[in-house]
């Protein structure tokens, strides 16, 4: 028992029978001291398609210290009609996004908050959180039939604004060319307050004020479904006012009633960093001097710039020289160091250099050099210049096993006996490689020209 009368009795607090303030609402008198409406912006949606700096480039064209009140996803008793007691309490309009099926389940706080002089507009029919990923056929259901919705609960097609807002400011911008097209004017926010999270009243009322205080003007989003939100208002409207901030009632022209005339600059809501075409060019002021004179070629090592004929010695070095027609030409040192041809100077073609140029790590050698010759694989090879298959031994085409480099039938050949260990180097054309030089790692392999003339090496193969 005592439940059920702290229930209506909790009813009652939020403004169930509030016919006092509503009364003196509608009689247009407000109680002394009350926040009021600074004044009335009248906004032609095909002037200005999109608002709201929280995702579009443009705002409302407010001043410093202004706010518009806007409240999504009502109407839902007893919270709107709470907050509809607030609005009426301190003489305050606002804007109300209005979701089609919420209508048609209360249309009374629908034609009630408009006929308190607040702004109706749509919030689609039902909702719904997808309207980023919609075609424009379903994008354009919900919102006509939202439209529909709200002007059957308040029995006059022209009550409605035609204002849109999409649910969860899920933008597509299919969606908004098709809200263009039909002269409907869809609104984003500058600031919220977050009163759809579960947070208290408090908390609300907190993120609101410094959201509010950090931008200095906007439109700010609640949520008039939201119980937080219907207690924090009183406390939002008395900061507002104790901090000096207007509230400024937002309506769609008509043609009896013309949009408000504002500078291009008060709908900006973002300054682009970089200057956009046109860009405004002073004629006939005086240029000051440059501060900085512009460097002359001199300056690049060029002397006599814009002479005839310029020529540049072709000397390695960091002085650069000048010759004219008829000078001398300066010595030139060669570099690194002057070579001597051994050939008339008036030789034009250079000979090719020989071989003996160059020195190798090892001899350029048919086959695989990490296997000796007598076990290679002759197969589809060449060998001595001649096309073999079988095995090579020594240079020769055989058939059958090796074994010390010979032929063997059945048994292996065994090897001559060793009479001692000779001293006498290796010859490096039949070991594959040849001794390190001095200086040098024995394990790097690599070619580099010779520095000077050395005896030639003889690269013919053997013939045995």
């Amino acid at each position: 028992m005592r439940t059920t009368a702290a229930h209506v009795l909790f009813l009652s607090v939020l403004g169930l029978s509030a016919t006092g303030v509503t009364s003196m609402a509608a009689a247009g008198e407000c109680p002394e001291g009350a926040l009021g409406v600074s004044r009335t912006i009248v906004v032609d949606p095909m002037e200005h398609p999109r608002v709201g700096s929280m995702q579009y480039s443009e705002s409302l064209p407010l001043n410093d210290h202004e706010v518009v009140l806007t409240f999504d996803d009502g109407p839902l008793p007893p919270y709107t009609s709470r907050i509809l007691d607030t609005l009426a309490s301190e003489c305050v309009k606002a804007t109300f996004f209005i979701v089609g099926r919420m209508a048609h389940g209360y249309p009374a706080l629908v034609r009630r908050a408009y006929n308190e002089g607040h702004t109706i507009a749509n919030h689609s029919q039902n909702h719904p959180f997808t309207f980023n990923k919609m075609t424009v056929d379903q994008a354009s259901k919900e919102i006509e039939d939202g439209f529909d919705s709200i002007r059957t609960a308040l029995g006059d097609p022209k009550a409605v604004a035609p204002f849109f807002r999409v649910p969860g400011l899920l933008r597509q911008a299919s969606v908004e060319q098709y809200l263009y097209a039909h002269g409907v004017m869809t609104w984003s926010v500058d600031f919220v307050a977050d009163d759809w999270t579960h947070i208290n009243n408090k908390e609300i009322a907190k993120r609101a004020i410094s959201r509010i205080e950090a931008r200095g003007k906007g439109i700010l989003l609640l949520h008039d479904i939201q119980p937080a939100t219907a207690l924090a208002l009183p406390e939002i409207l008395a900061e507002l006012k104790a901090r000096g901030y207007k509230i400024v009632h937002v309506v769609p022209s008509t043609p009896d009633r013309p949009a408000t005339v504002a500078e291009p600059e008060a709908w900006a809501a973002r300054h682009p960093r970089d200057k956009v075409w046109p860009r405004v060019v002073v004629v006939g002021a005086e240029e000051p001097a440059p501060v900085l004179s512009a460097p002359a070629p001199a300056s690049f090592g060029i002397e006599h710039f814009g002479g005839p004929t310029i020529k540049v010695a072709l000397a390695q070095t960091f002085e650069r020289q000048v010759v004219r027609d008829g000078d001398v030409r300066p010595p030139v040192t060669a570099w690194p160091h002057t070579v001597a041809y051994p050939m008339p100077a008036e030789t034009e073609v250079l000979p090719v250099p020989a071989a003996y140029n160059f020195r190798y790590s090892r001899p350029f050698r048919i086959g695989r050099p990490d296997k000796p010759a007598g076990s290679a694989k002759a197969k589809g090879k060449v060998v001595n210049g001649k096309a073999v298959s079988g095995k090579v031994v020594s240079g020769k085409v055989v058939s059958g096993k090796l074994a010390s480099g010979k032929l063997a039938s059945g048994k292996p050949t065994p090897k001559k006996p060793t009479t001692g260990a000779s001293n006498k180097p290796k010859d490096p054309h039949t070991t594959g490689s040849v001794p390190p030089m001095p200086g040098r790692r024995a394990d790097l392999h690599f070619a580099h020209p010779s520095a000077g003339a050395r005896p030639p090496i003889d690269l013919a193969p053997e013939t045995r």
